[in-house]
């Protein structure tokens, strides 16, 4: 069975082909500047060089119509009709508290979605939009929707809720909702895996640290706190978001600043982190150089964004009674060997204990505990795209 993974942003729209008979892609690729002026599909069929196809995409109806005459090309496709995609997995950002896995889209299902819009404006309404040119292009092919904040609807109340009138909850709905839940099933998984364990009998943390970065304890597979809130703004230090901070910080620099409340949010979601706090990128590749090179404020950066990363894995080692695991992923937490042995350094307490060589890696499988570390410490690269394949094929 061959399965279309869709992860529809706003002016962008990737796309993988996987064949789940042995979990293979056939291609993946990127629509880039949709309904702006420069668009362009990047689309690499495996095993072949990649190619560059630039022309206008007015919407994501003219993008998906790029997408699958890409993937039917005599040059460089990997298959010769849409009957050969028996199913697409849509990659959805919010699903509120209506959904807590996997399901089949259907026109109840996009009403809810929809219903979601405002918690994740950015998102959720481009998610949408590609379900819908999809189902007018492709009528009969099952489509599947995949969540980010399913995996965390595992979540007690007590995790989730916030220290608010609770008429607010009742209202709004105002409750911690966690992201990255694709990631952090995916990786949680295949770390019990990996260690030939049963993960019902695991507590582990898994750390999605890249632009955007959160952290989730899985007790016997299921989320049970995690770092992102109402929002993906709360939680970690990450590129350009403020992470935690005392309330009061908004209103104080509205009034300080002369600015609206908009723009305190706009500000702390686009302008602070890593990029505030550094004074100089919010690419964790550039800050990584800097301190090479021996940049002091970069180092900084970095000093407070490991110091919040070991806070939150010794909080979940709280709230779990325990911890068997510790996992990296995501561009940062696969690839900066430093930063994962100075978070490890708070937490030798737990039975942290890394092996430094071992933990030289990038991008790769590894267990870099030291021999008699009571907590293993594991780099699993995250496959978002491969977890929606799969979700997808279970349902259809």
């Amino acid at each position: 069975m061959n399965i279309l993974v869709i992860n529809c942003g706003s002016s962008s729209l990737k796309y993988q082909l996987l064949d789940m008979s042995n979990e293979a892609v056939l291609a993946v690729g990127i629509c880039d500047r949709i309904g702006i002026e420069g668009s362009k599909i990047k689309h690499k069929p495996e095993g072949r060089k990649a190619i560059t196809i630039e022309g206008p995409m007015a919407d994501h109806k003219e993008a998906v119509s790029y997408v699958l005459d890409a993937l039917m090309s005599s040059e460089y496709g990997v298959i010769k009709s849409t009957d050969e995609i028996n199913a697409v997995g849509h990659r959805i950002v919010h699903g509120g508290e209506f959904f807590s896995g996997s399901v089949l889209i259907t026109e109840d299902v996009k009403k809810a979605v929809q219903e979601c819009c405002e918690l994740a404006p950015l998102h959720n309404p481009a998610n949408l939009i590609g379900i819908e040119v999809f189902e007018q292009l492709m009528p009969s092919v099952p489509m599947v929707g995949v969540f980010d904040t399913a995996f965390h609807q595992t979540m007690p109340d007590k995790a989730y809720l916030y220290g608010i009138n609770y008429e607010y909850y009742k209202k709004y709905k105002l409750r911690r909702y966690g992201f990255h839940g694709t990631s952090h099933k995916y990786v949680s998984h295949r770390a019990a895996e990996f260690l030939g364990k049963n993960i019902e009998d695991m507590k582990i943390v898994v750390c999605h640290l890249g632009n955007g970065a959160s952290i989730c304890a899985v007790d016997g597979g299921k989320s049970v706190d995690t770092s992102m809130g109402f929002t993906p703004l709360e939680g970690l230090l990450m590129g350009t978001r403020s992470g935690d901070l005392d309330p009061a910080i908004i209103q104080f620099l509205a009034k300080k600043e002369g600015i609206s409340l908009d723009e305190v949010i706009d500000l702390l979601n686009k302008k602070s982190g890593i990029l505030g706090l550094s004074l100089y990128s919010s690419d964790f590749r550039d800050i990584e150089d800097a301190i090479a090179e021996g940049h002091a404020q970069c180092l900084l950066a970095m000093d407070v964004f490991e110091y919040r990363v070991a806070k939150y894995i010794g909080s979940y080692a709280a709230a779990m009674n325990g911890l068997d695991a510790v996992v990296f992923t995501a561009g940062l937490g696969e690839n900066n060997a430093d930063m994962r042995a100075n978070v490890c350094k708070y937490l030798k307490y737990l039975g942290v204990e890394i092996d430094e060589e071992a933990n030289k890696c990038r991008s790769t499988e590894r267990d870099f505990s030291a021999p008699k570390a009571r907590v293993k410490s594991l780099v699993i690269p995250t496959n978002e795209e491969l977890m929606i394949a799969r979700e997808t094929l279970k349902l259809v």
